[in-house]
């Protein structure tokens, strides 16, 4: 970080900073750490929209953006960092117009690329701090590990539903002391499909806006030195209830990266640590597109269509199939036919795939297609307007 002392506000900047300077316990010389700071935000979504406006409105100097998504119209439900204006466009981009709209006394770099273990380190290594706002597992243990390799303070969130999670990762505090990371409280990630995303599972709108903003928080207290961060403990908020629990962390010795017998001493390949690899080597299922499933039906194809969403997804939109949600397809088995081709489909394609996998294994079912793309392919084909 460059030396903070010699960091200088013009007159528009003190009186935009105001606020942050008059508090006591903050003072210009936190506000100066801010400006002298780099900080790279992963991610430009939900928690990353709150992280990302709040960062640039307090003034944190340099501020990298990693997003390689386009806006879609289903984001405004959540990331309020994009309009309607901005549907199509690069995220990363729309982020920079936004951001130097809110506050033009900084720097925002971009990064439109996919963060992977070829480019993470060289990304990472000009940052004084690193943000994740990233919603999967593969990139989780990818930024926690390339932050410990580098000795970089990780600042983590999630969200879920209606839960909430925050935490610091691998901070040294005013005593030279080390914090726990990522994986002394993860060791190893969940079976592949037991947690679904957020896309999948769904998200209150609000709740990345609230965790979002505890994040940059987080950003804040370590960049200016003021107040305790979140080093060694695990916050939890549950929205629903509005309960929130904090859970001390510590480190672990068997923690392969910075344990007592280190095995990690670079970038591994994380879609195989996660298992997802495993899953894509698997014998292929069968797909058939959206046109081929409308040419079956103009034919007049003998075939079942089965919806493997949850019920208030089924009243919402549906396609005329029979609804057996993707937790109950096993215990429904013998409600999917054997002596016709069987469509089975969901909201993307996620759910329905994973639905045909577990009947294929444990039924031996062979004659299940899966609906590329699900019912929003469905509706943007047959009925754009709904969308």
């Amino acid at each position: 970080m460059t030396n903070y002392k010699d960091i200088k506000f013009s007159r528009e900047e003190l009186a935009r900073y105001d606020r942050h300077i008059i508090i006591p316990e903050f003072g210009l010389a936190a506000q100066q750490k801010l400006k002298a700071a780099k900080v790279l935000v992963v991610g430009s979504g939900g928690l990353g929209s709150p992280l990302l406006l709040y960062l640039a409105a307090a003034g944190v100097g340099t501020i990298g953006v990693v997003d390689f998504d386009v806006v879609d119209d289903s984001n405004l439900q959540r990331q309020v960092l994009f309009g309607k204006d901005d549907v199509g466009s690069l995220k990363a981009r729309a982020a920079k117009n936004r951001l130097e709209h809110l506050n033009p006394y900084i720097t925002i770099r971009l990064h439109e690329t996919r963060l992977s273990s070829e480019n993470a380190l060289d990304i990472i290594k000009d940052y004084d701090l690193v943000a994740d706002g990233t919603d999967n597992f593969p990139t989780r243990y990818l930024v926690n590990d390339a932050c410990v390799l580098l000795g970089k303070t990780n600042v983590y969130a999630s969200v879920f539903q209606f839960e909430g999670q925050v935490s610091v990762f691998n901070h040294r505090d005013k005593n030279g002391e080390l914090g726990p990371n990522y994986r002394d409280l993860y060791p190893a990630p969940p079976p592949p499909g037991l947690v679904p995303s957020c896309a999948e599972g769904g998200v209150l709108g609000v709740l990345p806006g609230i965790i979002g903003s505890m994040q940059a928080l987080e950003v804040i207290k370590v960049l200016s030195g003021v107040g305790e961060p979140l080093s060694g403990r695990l916050f939890i908020y549950d929205a629903l209830n509005f309960h929130t629990r904090t859970f001390k962390i510590r480190r672990q010795d068997e923690n392969p990266l910075n344990g007592k017998n280190p095995s990690i001493t670079k970038l591994i390949d994380y879609e195989h640590f996660c298992g997802l690899k495993t899953q894509v080597e698997q014998k292929a299922i069968k797909e058939i597109d959206v046109q081929e499933f409308l040419n079956w039906q103009t034919l007049g194809e003998s075939f079942q269509l089965i919806d493997v969403r949850e019920p208030n997804e089924f009243e919402a939109d549906n396609m005329g199939g029979e609804l057996i949600p993707l937790a109950t397809v096993a215990e429904n088995a013998d409600r999917f036919k054997r002596d016709r081709k069987v469509v089975v489909h969901c909201r993307s394609g996620v759910r329905s795939a994973k639905a045909i996998r577990e009947l294929e294994e444990k039924f031996g079912f062979d004659n299940l297609y899966n609906l590329k793309g699900g019912i929003l392919a469905y509706l943007e084909k047959v009925k754009p307007e709904y969308l």
